[in-house]
Formats: C-alpha cells, structure tokens, sequence
C-alpha cells in the first residue's frame, strides 16, 4: 500500500496550486495523510477528487469551513498498521514522550505545524513523521513531502522528497 504524507499547503497564500511532484503522486497512493493547515476548502476538495483515500485533519490556520469537514485528530488502521494524525504536537523537545503519552494505541503518528521534516522514534516504537511542508520551506532548505509503504504489518520505504524551488 502506497502512501504520500503532506501538511502545510497554506493555499493560496503561501502558493497558487501544489507543486507539479506532489500532484503527480496522488492517483498513485492508496492512501493520502494531510496533516492539516490547508488553509483553503478547494486544496481538500482537489484532494478527495484525485486521492483514493484521504487521512486529514485541521491545523490552526483553518477556518470553520475545514472545521466542519475535518477532525482534530484522524485515527485510521492500514494493514495492520496504526496511524494517528495531528497537527501540533509541541515544542520538539520533548516530543517523542509527549506523543507517546498522548498517542498509546499508534504506532505512526503523521503531524505538522513546524514545516520541519521530522522522522524519529519514541521509546517503545511511535514513529512520528512530519513531511515539511510542500509550499513553504520557511527556514528549511527545500519544500518537501514524504512517501511511503504499508505492508505486512510494517511501515517501509519512508521518504523524503524535496520539491525544486518555485
């Protein structure tokens, strides 16, 4: 099972449209993970036409319109696979127990809000995966997104992808 992992679009304001990459991996994933701060409906609406299945949840910058489509957190079990999806999840220090605490029946938790890439493990196995952010680098050197496989029970082939610059 294919996965692409994103957050942070912050359309229109941060970028006109997703990057070219991302938007071709779409009808390829099975399953996509949006980790909030869409910031505008039609990103959710662009995503549920050409996703297979949509993982999502609403970030800070979302108003009552995503409020209304979209959990705080997003809970969804992939082959065998636990997934828990949010947005804020801290101060990176400290974010591996806090999650872990927060998050005890999960085994990956896709969150946002830093547009940091993040891919670490808590003691006693949550993984955390933050994809950056496609359309706003802020202090990190490219945009980027995550890829990913799901199969047997176990998480795979977790990626990085960096977009080219705008």
């Amino acid at each position: 099972m294919r996965l692409v992992l994103t957050t942070d679009t912050h359309l229109p304001k941060r970028a006109k449209q997703l990057p070219e990459p991302l938007l071709a991996e779409f009808p390829r994933a099975d399953v996509v993970f949006h980790a909030g701060d869409w910031v505008d409906s039609a990103t959710l609406d662009l995503l549920e036409a050409r996703c297979r299945r949509v993982v999502g949840v609403y970030g800070n910058n979302d108003g009552p319109a995503l409020r209304a489509r979209l959990p705080e957190v997003a809970y969804a079990e992939l082959d065998g696979v636990r997934f828990a999806v949010v947005h804020e999840t801290g101060p990176a220090q400290g974010r591996e127990a806090r999650c872990a605490a927060r998050f005890p029946d999960a085994d990956v938790l896709v969150f946002g809000h830093s547009h940091i890439p993040w891919d670490t493990t808590a003691p006693g196995g949550l993984r955390l995966l933050n994809p950056g952010s496609p359309t706003d680098r802020r202090r990190q050197p490219h945009c980027t997104y995550m890829t990913a496989t799901v199969a047997d029970g176990l998480l795979t082939d977790v990626q990085l992808h960096r977009l080219p610059p705008r």
